[in-house]
């Protein structure tokens, strides 16, 4: 998902210096919710930072209740520096029913903060304009002091270093400014919980909310295809 033009998509390249840190930002800010990316390549676990970012949480939060992430991917990945999702309105590989588009054609206001960029750290994209973050995100996978102050931070990964890793180790190759797989890495589907739920209703949750993104695949899947 390449864009072209005088547009400058998210991360542009301005430096050269990464870190392979392990580390993560601090968790006194991150929320109760947990999204997990279910991927060809394993699992990732995230969570927000709704005090940091509230607007640009409640928008990706949306999107992935309404399961727009499920059958996107991964259009970029750069080792040591980012993995980017694609913008849920090109990236997926279904259709989008009325509700989903709407919201993924929304746009968010930039909320910048003093949060580090670091590896593991969940960045919008946008393009020069401040305000315009839709859907795309990036995964750090290094620190980016470049890029602090410039891009709204709004979670970051709980689980799934391991699975971060073997993205960084998947054939890639160099189109313009971004590095890119050489075959699509896929966002198979989507959940979310709560890990202030006790154990039993939270595997209820996650299990019905899993039920719930595989139907509405399921059913995308058969208008289109069927007669």
């Amino acid at each position: 998902m390449t864009k072209s033009g005088t547009l400058i998509f998210v991360f542009l390249v301005m430096s050269t210096v990464r870190s392979s840190s392990a580390s993560y930002g601090g968790d006194s800010d991150l929320g109760s919710v947990r999204v997990v990316f279910q991927t060809d390549h394993g699992d990732i676990e995230f969570g927000f930072y709704p005090r940091i970012a509230p607007k640009t949480v409640e928008h990706i939060f949306k999107l992935v209740r309404l399961g727009c992430y499920n059958t996107n991917h991964f259009f970029r990945v750069d080792r040591g520096f980012v993995a980017q999702v694609a913008d849920v309105a090109g990236g997926r590989s279904a259709p989008m029913n009325e509700e989903q588009r709407e919201e993924a054609e929304k746009t968010v206001v930039g909320e910048f903060s003093s949060v580090k960029h670091v590896r593991g750290i969940l960045s919008m994209g946008r393009y020069s304009d401040p305000n315009s973050a839709q859907s795309s995100f990036s995964i750090l996978l290094g620190d980016a002091p470049h890029l602090d102050g410039q891009y709204a931070i709004f979670g970051k990964v709980t689980k799934g270093d391991d699975t971060l890793r073997k993205l960084e180790e998947v054939p890639t190759r160099r189109e313009g400014i971004f590095v890119m797989p050489t075959e699509r890495i896929t966002i198979l589907s989507t959940y979310y919980y709560d890990t202030q739920m006790k154990t039993c209703e939270e595997e209820k949750s996650i299990l019905k909310r899993r039920l719930q993104q595989s139907a509405m695949e399921v059913e995308i899947q058969r208008m289109k295809c069927l007669p």
